[in-house]
């Protein structure tokens, strides 16, 4: 069926919505349904749903279940194919069969999903039992917004981003390597409000040694909304003293390293393994942590979206093994004329080759936004 003029309308609504619950529902994606009356004119939204925390329930069946009665015959709005299959004992029916229930009777879909439990055949299905279907509405946006959800399935591994900050000449720290304020409190807002919105944050244990960071979500009315702090660390050298440790029970905490578990064993002990965590992975060629390994042991933990807060060196590894997909690049107002480049060799490769897609002013510092070419 054609879309209709004001669908577009209705889907940009949804994917708005959607938005809003980025890096808080893995290891489900970021989906929102809208359940609009068009017996009326102008039409009336009956229903809005995104999927709740934790992944559970789904956009759908929020968005049915407000709607009540007034889901028969009507249209429903959502960003993701609907699922079709899902285990009956313990999830309960799938968002294809709360559809059929709830007598909708047209659904424009945005993206498609590549899910198992989707893939085509929640449409399908939709078609099949008489239910008009729109496909492909505004299908980059809505991608866009479970783009992590996708690389999970395809590729085993979290969309990644990259978060970095520069000096005017190019610098992310002094010489000595000791920590440099870069950028101003625009700019810091704006890095918290970019963590809020991941699954997860990265970081190498030569950070943490060195800059002691707690990696949480500052903003007020945002403290709750911090996500899990991975730290990369080959050798097992955390402290048990670190902020990103002795705060785990504000955000968990997992350790990703070459060693075994036993050797964490005290600092495992101190806490729950829901506040931490350490899994184990092998070296690279290279005789480093394996970063393919890593992101693939976070895709199976259902994280979806995480973001890199590291050093130059762990930044270039990144971008060495091919794993950046979207670099936030925040360059300061300052100088030092001497320091430790924030750019490595094949990070200023990736940079080259990669799209600029966002440039703006956080008060005095830039903010470059740029994308891989896959």
């Amino acid at each position: 069926m054609m879309q209709r003029p004001r669908d577009e309308a209705f889907m940009r609504a949804a994917i708005a919505l959607a938005r809003r619950g980025l890096g808080r529902t893995w290891p489900n994606p970021a989906v929102a349904a809208l359940v609009v009356d068009e017996s009326v004119e102008p039409p009336v939204v009956r229903g809005r749903g995104r999927t709740s925390p934790g992944g559970r329930p789904h956009a759908e069946a929020n968005a049915v279940a407000e709607a009540g009665e007034a889901a028969r015959g009507a249209t429903m709005y959502v960003t993701l194919e609907p699922c079709a299959r899902r285990s009956q004992r313990v999830f309960g029916p799938s968002c294809t069969e709360i559809i059929l229930e709830s007598g909708i009777a047209r659904v424009v879909i945005g993206a498609a999903d590549p899910s198992p439990f989707a893939s085509g055949e929640g449409t399908e299905a939709l078609r099949k039992a008489g239910i008009a279907v729109v496909t492909g509405l505004c299908e980059a946006e809505a991608r866009e917004v479970t783009r992590g959800h996708c690389f999970r399935v395809s590729d085993h591994r979290p969309f990644v981003t990259l978060k970095l900050a520069q000096t005017k000449d190019g610098f992310a720290g002094t010489a000595d390597r000791r920590p440099l304020a870069i950028t101003g409190e625009e700019a810091r807002a704006y890095v918290h409000r970019l963590r809020s919105i991941h699954d997860a944050l990265i970081t190498g244990i030569g950070t943490v040694l060195t800059d002691d960071p707690r990696l949480d979500v500052r903003l007020p009315g945002m403290a709750g909304m911090s996500p899990m702090r991975v730290v990369l660390d080959s050798e097992g050298r955390m402290p048990a003293g670190a902020k990103i440790v002795s705060e785990a029970a504000n955000a968990p905490v997992l350790i990703v390293s070459t060693r075994d578990r036993a050797h964490f064993a005290a600092l495992a002990a101190a806490h729950p393994p829901e506040m931490l965590e350490v899994v184990a992975v092998p070296r690279s060629a290279d005789g480093c942590l394996d970063l393919a390994a890593a992101l693939g042991a976070l895709a199976a933990q259902g994280i979806t979206r995480v973001m890199v807060e590291a050093g130059p060196t762990l930044s270039n590894a990144f971008a060495k093994a091919g794993f950046i997909d979207r670099l936030e690049l925040l360059t300061g107002a300052n100088a030092i004329g001497q320091g430790l480049p924030a750019i490595g060799p094949d990070l200023a490769g990736w940079i080259a080759r990669a799209h600029l897609v966002g440039e703006r002013m956080l008060g005095p510092d830039r903010l470059e936004i740029r994308k891989g070419q896959g």
